[in-house]
């Protein structure tokens, strides 16, 4: 079954439990919408928790899973990985997608030309960045991921049509 990268616990909350998350989400209140996930330690062995509730500081979801009570237990979950099943995951709204369909999408301009394709999708505050790589192998350039930009994007096709403006291209 197919997994989808939630995201990265990166330190402990207090000391009841807690685990401070960096969320791979485009909204971090998608934790609100499920009851359990995997976690994937270091050893790459997988294990299921439950969620007992969910808090936010910022742009971190403060998750509280079920069997981990003190803050030991909870160190011992830093640097895991989170996961669920697509199965599991909730319906996204129009207009929103999983990361992991997009990469590897052709880059084609308003003329249809293949100028590229989806190499990553970094998260900003601001706006996601689509990272592509160069169809002629010279390297990589950002296109903010807003309508703007991006005008249109065909699943069934797999392309994403970018609006070029002069110069964006030569940007690293």
């Amino acid at each position: 079954m197919e997994k989808l990268q939630l995201g990265k616990i990166v330190n402990a909350v207090g000391l009841k439990g807690e685990v401070k998350v960096y969320p791979y989400t485009d909204e971090k209140e998608f934790f609100e919408q499920i009851d359990s996930l995997l976690i994937k330690n270091g050893k790459g062995k997988e294990e299921r928790y439950e969620l007992e509730h969910v808090r936010y500081i910022k742009e971190m979801a403060i998750l509280k899973l079920k069997g981990v009570d003190d803050r030991t237990a909870a160190e011992g979950l830093k640097n895991c990985m989170l996961f669920l099943y697509r199965e599991e995951a909730p319906a996204l709204p129009e207009g929103t997608y999983y990361i992991k369909d997009l990469i590897g999408m052709s880059i084609i301009d308003e003329e249809k030309n293949v100028i590229g394709r989806l190499k990553n999708v970094i998260k900003n505050s601001s706006q996601d960045l689509y990272e592509i790589e160069r169809e002629d192998g010279n390297g990589t350039f950002l296109v903010p991921a807003v309508e703007a930009f991006i005008p249109e994007i065909d699943f069934d096709g797999r392309k994403i049509t970018v609006h070029l403006i002069e110069g964006i291209m030569d940007l690293a």
